[in-house]
């Protein structure tokens, strides 16, 4: 497995596309087909700047359950992942929070995507939504065969954001990175301790060392930050930097996306 099997391309910036709230959750107020619009639009602007592959999330559904979602939540994200499909063709990837890596493979698989980004994948961890307390890379590699979605590839957060890892802190980044490769990760994700927060460049450095899967860099990356990471990481998560004002939050800006793009396109040269 490469990184271009994956994302398209070695060295790829991937933008993060955070779908608006979907039905059911305490913020939600758009009909699915404005969110699914709304987030065929984004990545248009992506691609457009020159963006590799994109990833779409939902991170507006705070609060987020604990690895079970209703199926409002997995028909919603198909839409959207319909659209998206329809209105760029670049490699797609998906993940449902919290955890909900089972409902991010069906909906891959119903559309086309080529990865999910999955969390609490290898040890347990304390995160913001409770206890990650079994790690899933059993149940979620046997749903994947038993659907026949072996096509859909898993990129596995190792000491996920967010989460606090008391519980594991006699197994290194590394030695973390290892088991998820060891357990059938086609990738993993290293981040910053929070969404848009800066990623050691020596954690990536260590990751790197230690797996022979392809590594993405999965918080904090910046134009200044770009070339450092891609020292060591095959591909770039990017869902902050580009909006407005660099907020999660907030709407895309054409000229910030490509201004990362270029950023990445000199690290490369």
């Amino acid at each position: 497995m490469t990184a271009a099997d994956l994302f398209g391309r070695r060295r790829a910036l991937v933008g993060m596309i955070h779908v608006a709230a979907l039905p059911g959750t305490p913020r939600a107020e758009l009909p699915v087909r404005e969110a699914a619009a709304r987030a065929a639009a984004e990545a248009r602007i992506l691609a457009d700047a020159g963006f590799d592959a994109l990833i779409l999330e939902n991170m507006h559904d705070v609060p987020f359950l604990r690895r079970e979602v209703g199926p409002e939540i997995v028909a919603a994200m198909t839409a959207v992942g319909e659209a998206v499909r329809t209105a760029v063709d670049l490699p797609l990837g998906f993940q449902v929070l919290a955890g909900a890596n089972r409902a991010a493979v069906a909906v891959a698989h119903a559309v086309g995507g080529r990865f999910v980004r999955a969390e609490g994948f290898v040890f347990a961890a304390v995160a913001d939504e409770g206890v990650l307390d079994e790690a899933d890379a059993g149940p979620l590699l046997r749903y994947r065969r038993a659907i026949g979605a072996d096509a859909v590839r898993v990129i596995a957060d190792v000491k996920k954001k967010h989460s606090a890892h008391a519980l594991t802190a006699d197994v290194d980044l590394p030695e973390t990175a290892k088991a998820a490769e060891f357990f059938g990760a086609d990738g993993v994700v290293v981040t910053g301790t929070a969404t848009g927060a800066a990623t050691a460049e020596e954690d990536v450095a260590a990751v790197r060392a230690a797996v022979g899967v392809p590594v993405a860099v999965g918080s904090g990356v910046t134009p200044e930050t770009a070339a450092g990471m891609l020292a060591h990481a095959d591909a770039l998560i990017v869902g902050s930097w580009y909006k407005e004002g660099g907020h999660w939050a907030s709407p895309p800006d054409p000229e910030r996306a490509r201004e990362l793009v270029r950023a990445v396109e000199a690290a490369r040269a």
